[in-house]
């Protein structure tokens, strides 16, 4: 099992997966906004999403997890 995490802090403005995608490293996940800028938030990993931890409008701090990946 493995988690991808925020590397900001900001409000998630889009989810771009569902649980039961295979994701490949370097996909794009998550858009974050911090600032007035979409960050995207990229697959560190391989693996298939088993849960999605934040929803759109939640706030994240850097370091929460996001994804949740078997």
């Amino acid at each position: 099992m493995g988690l991808i995490k925020s590397e900001m802090a900001g409000t998630v403005l889009e989810v771009k997966v569902k649980v039961g995608d295979t994701l490949k490293s370097g996909q794009e996940i998550v858009i974050l906004e911090s600032m007035k800028m979409e960050v995207p938030v990229l697959a560190s990993q391989v693996g298939k999403v088993t849960e999605i931890k934040k929803q759109v409008g939640d706030f994240v701090n850097e370091g929460e997890a996001l994804i949740e990946l078997a």
